[in-house]
């Protein structure tokens, strides 16, 4: 039986950075850098078959374009969202990027969760 991955959709580099430092588990953290085409989207289509996909992108338009494409592509896709007040991924604390993937099942660095660490 083929073990599930998880997989997790971001914008950017720094976006990638920052949730692989907040987690604790094995997870493939696949970085769009910005938009993507509708070509790339198809491979990663067949690239993710089997896989439990996570969209955390930015709180901006940018961030909503993304949404939108992996739910035309993706619609069982879970879309993770960070508070407004920090629009981007990178600028998020930890503490706060902590919380959000626990509430979607992900093992997290207890570390991560205390204020204050790492912002």
């Amino acid at each position: 039986m083929r073990r599930v991955e998880k997989v997790i959709i971001v914008e950017g580099r720094s976006d990638k950075q920052k949730v692989a430092a907040v987690l604790n588990e094995p997870v493939v953290i696949v970085c769009t850098n910005g938009t993507i085409s509708d070509a790339r989207l198809e491979e990663l289509a067949d690239e993710l078959e089997g896989c439990d996909v996570y969209v955390l992108a930015d709180a901006d338009e940018a961030g909503e374009k993304l949404r939108r494409q992996f739910r035309r592509m993706f619609p069982e896709a879970e879309h993770l969202y960070i508070d407004r007040a920090y629009r981007e991924v990178a600028t998020a604390p930890p503490w706060h990027l902590a919380q959000v993937l626990l509430r979607a099942r992900f093992d997290v660095r207890i570390e991560s969760l205390m204020r204050g660490r790492g912002e």
